[in-house]
Order: structure tokens, then sequence, then C-alpha cells
């Protein structure tokens, strides 16, 4: 099956999550057609600041400004399937939950919801405010997966990078992709 994936990158914390989701996507290359990637300008700031380089724009994704409506995924005629929003900002979450398309990313996940296809959510934030499970619930109820970014540490990831994928994993799972993470109940091979 050929999937058409659009990958978005708020400017919440967890620049790492990010990272690791387009190199695991990377290395299944034979699972999809096309990654579209947009990024916020805070995301980019993130990325800076707790990655301490600019890799992502090394990444040989299609990158898209965060106000460009003309992108193929801003309508739903162009049939992207799968809308991952990795790391996603709480402001993220409340404009989708209150269907304000007010840039590329709003937009795209207002028209995956509305053409009933898949948006996963990875929100990096704690504690949740009332505002925040509302909106959660909202999105939800609209027919979007919520994977919080909460690592699992039963395959005793080695370092950073290993532990993050336990949460990419999880997401791309979701999205419906086979990348051969850790399962419960395997031996480990940390331990």
């Amino acid at each position: 099956m050929s999937r058409k994936i659009i990958v978005s990158i708020t400017g919440a914390s967890g620049a790492i999550y990010a990272k690791v989701l387009l190199d695991k996507l990377l290395t299944i290359r034979d699972q999809w057609e096309t990654v579209g990637v947009v990024m916020s300008d805070n995301a980019k700031d993130v990325w800076q600041y707790e990655l301490k380089n600019d890799g992502y724009r090394l990444y040989p994704f299609t990158f898209y400004e965060r106000n460009d409506f003309y992108a193929p995924f801003a309508s739903g005629s162009a049939k992207f399937d799968t809308m991952i929003i990795c790391p996603c900002s709480m402001g993220t979450l409340a404009r989708i939950a209150q269907g304000i398309s007010s840039d590329l990313t709003s937009r795209a996940a207002d028209v995956i919801l509305k053409e009933k296809r898949k948006l996963i959510l990875v929100p990096r934030e704690t504690p949740l405010s009332l505002i925040h499970l509302r909106n959660l619930q909202a999105v939800a109820e609209a027919g979007a997966i919520i994977c919080p970014a909460s690592p699992s540490f039963y395959s005793l990831p080695p370092d950073f990078e290993a532990l993050a994928a336990t949460v990419v994993d999880r997401v791309l799972g979701l999205a419906g992709l086979e990348v051969g993470g850790y399962e419960w109940g395997e031996p480990t091979s940390h331990g």
C-alpha cells in the first residue's frame, strides 16, 4: 500500500521525538509514497535548542512553510491518509479542537478529520489543565488518536534516542506502519 503522510512538528518541547520519527520514516521508505513535513518557527527554535543543531534541514522530505495553504495536504483531494503531529503543542491542540485553521498544521488536521482519515497527536505536556483535557476530549471525539509522549522503560532503552523510539514506534504502529520495535514479552538486549 502506498501511503501519503503528513508530519507536523510544533514548538512543544521534545524535538528528539520529531528527529527519531523522521529517522524511522527513512528506514521504512518502502511503506510510503510521500512524506510532507511542516514545522512551526518555534519547532525550529526548540530543535536547535534541545538538539544543538539544525539537522531537520538535511532530511530528504518535502518541507512546507507553516502558512503555505497551497500545500497539497491543505485539501482533501490530495488524499493524504495519515497525519502525525509530533510533538503536539497545547496551542496546536486547541486550534484543532476548535476548528481554527490558522496555519498549515491546523488546516491539514481539519482536512484529515473531515475526510475521516488518521490523525495522530503526540502531546508532550504536564501537568494538563482542564482546558487541555477538554481539547483532548474534543479531538478524540472527532476521530483523532491521542498518543502521549510517554516513553516506556520495560525495553531498557540504552539512551535518549532509544527511549524516544519507544513512543515513535508506537505512533508508527498506530499509523499502520511496520517498524519492528520492541514488543512486550520480548527479551531485551540491554539487560
